[in-house]
């Protein structure tokens, strides 16, 4: 099995400048919607579609935020990650992202935008490689961070998640 410092060093991964774990962008189409043509949601043309690969271990998790994009989640090697989302009608569920499929486990979640999001390793997990597609495409000034007290009261159920999931 390959180890986490191998996947860094030959896929390029480096340190999530925001939200933690590491990534490598693997893909940014080259053509691009303009602003026009976007929902009010979006400040600026946006690329049609980007793509990472994305890698978590036991030091790292992926903070809560929300995009205003699509967020496709794809499975590829290691353990189970545990995912929060909190929609914005106030409700919130926890979704396994892995590869027993008949204990629950999907090898692709999707999270749509305005959708708030965090994930991290199962308990026990040595690391997991995910990649995530984005479109229209990803760009960092649609990248809204969770604020730890915001979501505690607006998502008091889910308490002890945020609070795992936030800095």
């Amino acid at each position: 099995m390959v180890t986490v410092d191998q996947l860094k060093s030959l896929l390029n991964l480096q340190p999530h400048p925001v939200e933690g774990g590491c990534f490598a962008e693997t893909y940014r189409c080259g053509e691009a919607i303009p602003v026009e043509a976007l929902p009010s949601r979006y400040d600026g043309a946006r690329s049609l579609a980007t793509a990472i690969y994305y890698l978590l271990t036991p030091d790292s998790f992926s903070a809560m935020h929300r995009l205003r994009s699509d967020e496709v989640f794809h499975f590829y090697l290691g353990d189970p990650v545990e995912m929060l989302q909190l929609w914005p009608d106030g409700n919130g569920r926890v979704l396994i992202l892995g590869v027993d499929i008949a204990k629950g486990m999907r090898p692709q979640v999707v999270v749509p935008g305005e959708v708030w999001q965090g994930a991290r390793l199962a308990s026990g997990g040595r690391f997991a490689l995910l990649g995530t597609t984005v479109s229209p495409g990803f760009d960092y000034s649609d990248y809204d961070p969770g604020q730890r007290e915001w979501l505690v009261a607006s998502y008091p159920e889910f308490r002890d998640w945020i609070v795992a999931l936030t800095r």
